[in-house]
């Protein structure tokens, strides 16, 4: 059968397009994000729907208008990248719905880990490690940016400077002890 004759799909090719899935959040919570966080996700969104998916648009129109679409590389790339782009778009739509923008400045100087906080503390080998509390889409391990919801952030959440608490990590549950916690200064009016 000729490939002119065959049906298109949106789901052709939809298998990690976007790379791997995004952490989903734990059932019944909100999608704390810091400020800076929601500004970054809101402009990639802006980016995408005003800039981005306009120009792949024009760019498989003009494709389409060539004629033969089986081997017409501009129009099959073009309109899998406009798939992956309106994937992204549902996406950040659902995400910035539930957002709950927390100003982890309004903790500056307090001694007691909330969200937003960077803590310092000591694992059971005796080294010193820093870590910052984010949101699920903003947080990169690489960085030291871990999310709320997870095990390191779990265990330091409501602990204050000088307390030991426990970690349960895949090698087992570890005790570590909080050394500093600082918050990001309140932005001057």
């Amino acid at each position: 059968m000729s490939k002119a004759f065959t049906r298109e799909t949106d789901a052709e090719d939809d298998d990690d397009a976007d790379g791997p899935a995004p952490a989903p959040l734990p059932a019944g919570s909100k999608n704390y994000m810091t400020p800076q966080g929601y500004a970054r996700l809101r402009a990639e969104f802006t980016e995408l729907l005003e800039t981005e998916r306009p120009k792949i648009v024009d760019v498989v129109y003009w494709a389409a208008s060539n004629g033969d679409r089986s081997e017409n590389g501009d129009y099959l790339y073009g309109k899998k990248r406009l798939r992956e782009i309106d994937r992204r778009i549902r996406f950040l739509t659902k995400r910035l719905e539930i957002a709950e923008v927390v100003d982890p400045s309004v903790h500056f100087g307090n001694d007691q880990i909330f969200f937003g906080a960077t803590v310092a503390y000591e694992d059971p080998t005796g080294e010193e490690r820093t870590v910052t509390i984010y949101g699920i889409d903003e947080a990169n391990t690489a960085q030291g940016q871990v999310s709320w919801v997870s095990p390191i952030a779990r265990a330091l959440l409501k602990a204050r400077v000088g307390d030991v608490v426990r970690l349960q990590s895949p090698v087992g549950a570890q005790d570590i002890e909080v050394l500093r916690v600082n918050y990001p200064a309140p932005a001057k009016a």
